[in-house]
């Protein structure tokens, strides 16, 4: 599920770029070992130079996506946290 936001910096990647993000995203329909954030609840999954940040609700085991930007969009947005 994407929530609202989410693709402030994603609309800006060129068209391959986001296919490549969107093929990601499709593939994290599947259980994946991903990474977490030091103490926050989100996980990070990446597609090459992109950062694809997401939590799990674990009752409804449904993805949350909040972020897909690059590294350095991505080191502000989880600043804020």
């Amino acid at each position: 599920m994407l929530k609202p936001g989410w693709d402030c910096f994603f609309k800006k990647f060129d068209k391959q770029i986001q296919k490549q993000i969107m093929n990601k995203i499709d593939q994290m329909e599947q259980p994946l070992h991903s990474r977490g954030l030091h103490s926050l609840r989100f996980l990070v999954e990446e597609v090459g130079q992109c950062r694809i940040a997401f939590e799990i609700d674990e009752i409804s085991r449904t993805k949350f996506i909040h972020f897909v930007g690059n590294h350095k969009q991505y080191e502000k947005w989880y600043k804020k946290f």
